[in-house]
Order: C-alpha cells, then sequence, then structure tokens
C-alpha cells in the first residue's frame, strides 16, 4: 500500500513537473520561424497550391494516352409491337439489349498536349516559388514580431530599474523633509515622477503582452498566457554587409529574391499559353475506333417448324425458358429460341468501325482568333510586370541599404546621447544630495536619460532588423543570429 503511495506521489510530481516545464517553454527565433512555416495558414494554402499544379500535370501526361469508354443499353417495349419474327402486331414485351466499345487517340492537336505539359511543370515551378516567397515573408514579419517582444523586454527592465531609483530617492527624500532639512516639495514631486513611472511601466507591460499576441497569432498557438521568447539580449551583429556596393547586392538578390523569378516564371508562363492558343487554329487529327453489337427478343416469339405435308406452320414458344406452346392441329412442336438464340444475336449483329477523323476550324465566332490575341496581350502585360519586377528589387535594395545606413547613424547618435544624458543625470544627482538642485530638476534630468535609454534600445533592434532586411536581400538567412 505505501509503495503504491508513493508511486502515485512520483507519477503526481513528474506531472505537475512536465506541465511547469511545458509553461515555462521559451522560444528562440529559429523555433519561432520554423515553426511558423509548419503551421501558418498563408503558407499550407501556397502548399495547396502546389499540390494542385502536381495534379494538372497528371491531367497534361492523361492527355497522351487514348482514351477508351463502354456502354451498354437495355430497354423494355411494352404493348401493341410488331413481333420480330412473323411481322404481326400483338400484344407483348420486346426487349433490346445493345453493348458498345469506343476508343480515340489524338494524333496531332496542334502540339497543344506537348505545350500543356510544358506549361504544368512551368506552373510547378511558379507554385514552388510562390511559396518560397511566402516563408520568406513570414520569416521576416516573424523576425519583426521576435524583435519588437526584445525590445519591450528591455524596455520594461530599463522603466523597472529607473522606478527602483526613484523610489530609493523619494524615501531618502522622505526623511530629510520629515527631518526639516528639504521642503516637503521635493518630495512631492519625486511622488509624481515614481507615478509617471508606474504608468509607463503599465504601458509596457501592456505593449509586451500585445507583442507577444501578436507573434503567437502568427504561429497559431492559442496560450498567449504562457507564450514567451527566450530572454536573449541580441547585440549589434558583426556584419560586412554596408560595405557591399548596392549593385552587387542587387545582383545576388536577383539570384536569391523569388518575386524575380515568379514574375520570369510567369512570362513562360503566358508564352505557352499563347501557343495554346495558337494551337486551337490548327487541324486536328484524331484515330478512332468503335465496337458495337445488339439483341432483341421478346416474351413470345413464332417460330416456324416443317408440317407433315411439307408446309411451313407457326407454333409458340417463350423465349429464354425453352417452354414450347403447341400450336392447333399440329402433330410435332421444336423450341426455337432460348438463352443460345439470344447470344448468336450478339455473335451475328456485332461490328466494328475505326478510322481516321480530321478537324480543321473554319469559322468559330472568331473566339479561337480572339483568344490569341488575348494571351497575346496578357504576355506582354506579363513582360511588362517582370521588367516592373526588377525596378522594384532594385528599389527596394537602395531602400535597405539607406534604411540600414541610416538607422545605424541613429544607434550612434542615440548612444552619444545616452552616455551624455548619463552624465547630465549623474552631475544632476550629486547636486541634489547636496542640496544645489531641487528634485524638479532631478527628476528632469532623470526622466531625459530614461528617454535616452530607451531610444537606445528602439535604435538597436530598429538597426538589427534593417541589418538583416539588407542581408536577406544577399542571401543571409534571416535567422542567422549568434545567439539562436
Amino acid at each position: 500500500m505505501n509503495k503504491l503511495i508513493n508511486n502515485t506521489i512520483v507519477l503526481v510530481l513528474c506531472f505537475v513537473g512536465a506541465l511547469g516545464f511545458s509553461q515555462q517553454k521559451k522560444w528562440t527565433l529559429l523555433e519561432c520561424v520554423n515553426y511558423a512555416l509548419e503551421n501558418n495558414i498563408s503558407i499550407q494554402q501556397s502548399e495547396l497550391d502546389v499540390q494542385q499544379n502536381e495534379l494538372n500535370k497528371k491531367d497534361a501526361i492523361g492527355n497522351f494516352l487514348p482514351t477508351m469508354n463502354a456502354n451498354g443499353n437495355h430497354s423494355w417495349n411494352i404493348g401493341l409491337n410488331q413481333n420480330i419474327t412473323t411481322g404481326l402486331l400483338e400484344n407483348l414485351t420486346t426487349q433490346f439489349t445493345s453493348f458498345g466499345l469506343s476508343s480515340n487517340v489524338d494524333i496531332y492537336n496542334g502540339l497543344r498536349n506537348i505545350n500543356q505539359l510544358h506549361r504544368s511543370n512551368l506552373a510547378i515551378l511558379a507554385s514552388q516559388y510562390q511559396l518560397a516567397d511566402m516563408k520568406d515573408d513570414i520569416s521576416l514579419f516573424v523576425a519583426n514580431a521576435f524583435l519588437q517582444i526584445l525590445f519591450n523586454k528591455e524596455q520594461l527592465k530599463i522603466q523597472q530599474a529607473q522606478y527602483e531609483i526613484t523610489n530609493q530617492d523619494l524615501i531618502r527624500t522622505q526623511e530629510l523633509v520629515d527631518e526639516g532639512v528639504l521642503p516637503r516639495g521635493d518630495a512631492l514631486e519625486l511622488k509624481a515622477t515614481l507615478a509617471s513611472q508606474v504608468q509607463q511601466i503599465v504601458n509596457t507591460e501592456n505593449a509586451l503582452l500585445l507583442s507577444k499576441i501578436s507573434l503567437a497569432q502568427t504561429l497559431r498557438i492559442d496560450d498567449y498566457e504562457n507564450f514567451d521568447t527566450m530572454d536573449v539580449e541580441y547585440e549589434v551583429p558583426l556584419t560586412n554587409i554596408l560595405d557591399e556596393s548596392p549593385e552587387a547586392i542587387i545582383e545576388k538578390a536577383k539570384e536569391n529574391r523569388y518575386d524575380l523569378k515568379i514574375a520570369d516564371a510567369n512570362v513562360k508562363l503566358a508564352e505557352y499559353d499563347l501557343k495554346l492558343a495558337k494551337g486551337n487554329l490548327q487541324p486536328s487529327v484524331t484515330g478512332f475506333y468503335r465496337y458495337n453489337t445488339r439483341a432483341s427478343y421478346s416474351d413470345r416469339v413464332l417460330g416456324v417448324e416443317a408440317t407433315p405435308d411439307g408446309t411451313n406452320s407457326p407454333i409458340g414458344f417463350v423465349e429464354g425458358t425453352g417452354e414450347t406452346v403447341l400450336a392447333p392441329n399440329f402433330n410435332t412442336t421444336r423450341i426455337i429460341g432460348g438463352p443460345d438464340a439470344l447470344f448468336n444475336q450478339f455473335s451475328l449483329n456485332d461490328g466494328h468501325n475505326f478510322g481516321i477523323s480530321l478537324n480543321i476550324p473554319i469559322l468559330n465566332g472568331f473566339s479561337a482568333k480572339n483568344n490569341v490575341q488575348r494571351n497575346s496581350i496578357n504576355l506582354k502585360r506579363s513582360k511588362n510586370q517582370y521588367e516592373q519586377a526588377k525596378l522594384d528589387l532594385e528599389t527596394e535594395v537602395y531602400q535597405a541599404m539607406n534604411d540600414a545606413k541610416g538607422a545605424l547613424k541613429t544607434y550612434e547618435a542615440a548612444i552619444k546621447t545616452e552616455e551624455a544624458r548619463k552624465e547630465a543625470f549623474s552631475y544632476a544627482k550629486e547636486r541634489y544630495n547636496i542640496g544645489l538642485a531641487n528634485s524638479f530638476e532631478f527628476s528632469q534630468s532623470q526622466a531625459r536619460y530614461e528617454q535616452a535609454l530607451s531610444e537606445v534600445i528602439r535604435a538597436k533592434y530598429d538597426y538589427i532588423f534593417k541589418l538583416k532586411v539588407l542581408e536577406f536581400y544577399f542571401g543571409i538567412p534571416i535567422t542567422d543570429l549568434s545567439q539562436n
């Protein structure tokens, strides 16, 4: 019994430990990107496009194969009908059965099958490019959201540290006020500063929560409360990307970016669409083969039997059963019909038909000709879009280069400002401690120093992200950070 209790306690502790571990899971940038690539809805939609185009390729391959179809028909004709043996009108049920087989094969159709196969291969490649481009966009978005969380975390740490400093100053000032050394207004000023810092902390905590929710939603994670990222302080990476010329980055981007590859694939797809449209203007040659057979019978078929005097007289029988109906005034009977007669009809009535058919388009309401012109226009549009994509890529690279250089200058200026504000704050604190500055001057200096610290953090992460964007055009993965 004690052993059972001990085992139960161990299991409970293991469960609680595992639960605590799962709740303490903190995600790295690489883990976030990989998880997003596996679970993002837009990426899953692009993957379905790839699968759809692969099925279209199977259809294109199937166009080279002959078509073959079988058909069958069975019908009943009830009422006054002509007897199929005697030719007389009688009330009876006549059944008709027919079977057939048909096959067609394209011999020449304006090379449409070949062009359709080439187009389907291109469509698969284009959809793969689209999928890869979607993954790049998601990776950039996740990296930006991840860095935003880190920025909010560092911002919160600074504000909390400054809050502690202000709180200690307030305690010391309040003691001096109580002793009559300092005026009561100094303590009130510090209390106001402390309340303002509390408000800033609350705002930053809200911003941090919202940034976590934004990233979690991108990853399709529902447990917002327990979602968190790794507490790693990313430093500005060492890189030579800013030493590269825009032209060199553009050439690299042409090799690595999928926007240009997608535009180029669309041009080639439009070219094949034009070839397919022109193929509809050409004659087509098709080979065909047909096989058909039929049989008909009624529930009462009159046969012919020789009488003793040598004349032919009718007798009746029930088809398919072998039952003989004796005609009046005759001495002998013979079974006519039955299953053998039915199958004999299929054998005697079958036929084969094969040959070659030629179809020459002459007049079709200008639809084929208009379709050619329509696809010619689409081809020109695709070429224009390709040229525009090249211009857009050049613009994006130059913009990314300027953004990164501008962010570097902003970051360097923020560091210098923070250093100056730090010295000013230290000087103001010394003056305040010896009574040469009042609490208002001290609080203003502290607020400016806090703002400088926040600006350094903001400029740092902005510079890191813009560096990564520029490196991204150069072919360096967005997750290539030393702290991963």
